[in-house]
This record gives structure tokens, sequence and C-alpha cells, in this order.
């Protein structure tokens, strides 16, 4: 029976309630993935993460749950949690099954990959939402709204006979309704309790500017640099005077080893036309004051840097000549 394990975790685990504050919506989500290379070899992953950060993952072969940070549990109870870890194999072996005799009946060729992403998300209003979606190699497949299952456009006849077959089951509808709506928000609850001081952390990034690989003849690549900051959220952007430089381009978001972040922010300029460019960079660490790199001066800094750089070679040289004559 699809889902089996949802139905489990939510007798396991009961609704409750909790109190926290803080400014950003945030979210639990449960992440499984499921490889099927054929009808004896099958691979499953599972992660939980509270926002961007990874809270849990499952060992398959110990068949424990790694708890990533030590407020991971939440508000859970340590018997809650052991009687998960023992029941979770069994009902995750009929679930590949079912998946298996959906496969035949369906005659999907093998390999073939399930993603299944379960959770919620709760305002600082403390209205939650709860999302159940699930796609078949990498494409939306089916979700569960409003009590129901229900297929979606991308998944054709196949994901129309599933839902046919899961609506079938009124309990598990309720039992899912159930873990993705209380029993979530208990444990995001707890997370957000628990997990207090490290979520409220707040770290100052650093910052500086360099310049990448020339764009071509006559131009620069001025690049903004802004590293070691939490939480996420960041905004930062290429202005002059009070005028976002609507040619910056932001990249990736990555994560630092200490679990803060790294984000450079480009921008490609004639190079008669870079001087009076200012980095911008807003963070919720600062305290409203936001910081402000001018690659005019950073031009500045550099140059007496390498007129430094060269001073320091010419004395060394020279010193050099005047102990070999001595």
């Amino acid at each position: 029976m699809l889902f089996l394990l949802l139905a489990l975790l939510a007798v396991l685990l009961p609704g409750g309630n909790n109190e926290y504050g803080y400014k950003e919506p945030m979210s639990f989500r449960l992440i499984h993935i499921f490889s099927f290379y054929n009808r004896s070899w099958t691979q499953n992953l599972l992660s939980g993460w509270l926002g961007e950060l990874q809270t849990l993952s499952w060992d398959s072969k110990s068949g424990t749950l790694i708890f990533l940070q030590s407020w991971s549990r939440g508000n859970f109870s340590k018997k809650e949690l052991m009687q998960l870890e023992k029941l979770y194999p069994v009902y995750l072996v009929a679930f590949i099954q079912q998946l298996h005799s959906y496969a035949h009946q369906l005659q999907v060729e093998y390999p073939f990959e399930i993603q299944v992403t379960s959770g919620c998300e709760l305002d600082p209003e403390g209205v939650s939402v709860s999302f159940l979606q699930s796609a078949y190699q990498g494409s939306d497949f089916l979700s569960f709204q409003n009590n129901s299952w229900l297929p979606s456009p991308m998944g054709g006849s196949s994901a129309q006979f599933i839902v046919r077959k899961l609506n079938q089951y009124q309990l598990m509808k309720k039992l899912v309704h159930k873990l993705i709506g209380d029993t979530c928000l208990r444990f995001i609850l707890g997370l957000l309790d628990a997990g207090k001081a490290d979520l409220q952390r707040q770290v100052r990034p650093e910052t500086w500017l360099s310049s990448g690989p020339s764009p071509g003849p006559g131009r620069l690549l001025l690049v903004c640099h802004v590293s070691g900051f939490y939480p996420k959220p960041v905004w930062v952007m290429w202005t002059r005077g009070e005028q976002e430089q609507p040619g910056s381009q932001r990249g990736d978001v990555l994560p630092n080893a200490d679990g803060t972040w790294y984000l450079q922010v480009t921008l490609d300029v004639a190079a008669g036309e870079a001087a009076g460019l200012s980095c911008q960079v807003k963070h919720s660490s600062l305290g409203g004051q936001d910081i402000v790199l001018s690659w005019g001066h950073y031009n500045s800094l550099a140059l007496i840097f390498l007129t430094v750089i060269v001073l320091v070679a010419l004395l060394t040289g020279f010193a050099f000549w005047f102990w070999k004559r001595w």
C-alpha cells in the first residue's frame, strides 16, 4: 500500500502545540528518493530538511535515523523515535512491493525513479500549509490536496490510474492528512524551539571586491564576494549612487563548511564606466547598516598594495646586492 510509512508516522506521532517567535516562513520537508533498477534491486534515500538546513537522514545499512543537529529530534521522545526506526523497514518493504506491482500493471520499464516530498510550512502568523508531491523520473506525477490524491497533468494515464487506486483507501487519506497537517506542525514547532539558538544566530558577512576574467576588449568584470553570513537570505547588488545596476548577475548561494553561506555578484562594464560603482550588501546581521564597497576605493587599495609589493621587492634586491658586494 502506497505511503504506508506515512500512516505509521501519523499513528506514532500525535498532534500538539508549541510557541516560537520567528520573522520568516519556515518549512519542514521529508525528501524520499526511490531508485528501481530492476525487480530485485532498489535503492532508497531519505532526508529531512528544516528550510535549507538538513536535520536528519536514514542509514539503510544500520537501519537507524541519523540526526545531523543536536536538536534534530525536536520534542519527540526517544521511545517514539525507536519505534519508528524498528517499524520503518517493515513498511518500506511493503511500499516497494506495491510500487513494483504498479510498475507491472502499467508495464513500466526499469530502471525508473520516484521522488516524494512531503511536509508543511509555517508563516510568522502561525498559519500552516501542508504539502505532498510525488514525481516520476523528475516530472510531476501526483499530489495530495484537500484530503484527496490528484494526478498531475504531466502524469498522464498512469498517474490517473494510481490516483484512482489510492483514493479508494479512505483511512489512508485521513492518516496522510493528519501526518502532513497536525503531526508536521508539532514537529516543526519542536524543531524551532529546540534549535532556537542555532536558527536565530546572526553571522556578519565578510565582503571584498575583485576583477574576473575580461569579458572582452575594453571591458571589466567586477566581482563582489559575500561570504560567511547566516542566515541565508541576503541582498547584494551593484549600484551607482542609489541606482541599482540591472546588469548585475547573481550566482547561486553556496554553503560553506561551517554552515554559513557564500555568494558572488558580478557586473560586466566598460573599463571607463567602472568608476563610481559600488557593491551594496543588506543582511539581517548588519542591523540595518548596509555594507557598501566602492570599486574606486578598491582600485586605490589595490594600487597601494601593488606599490608596496614593488618597493619591498626593490629593497630586498638592493639589500641582497649590497650584502653580496660587502
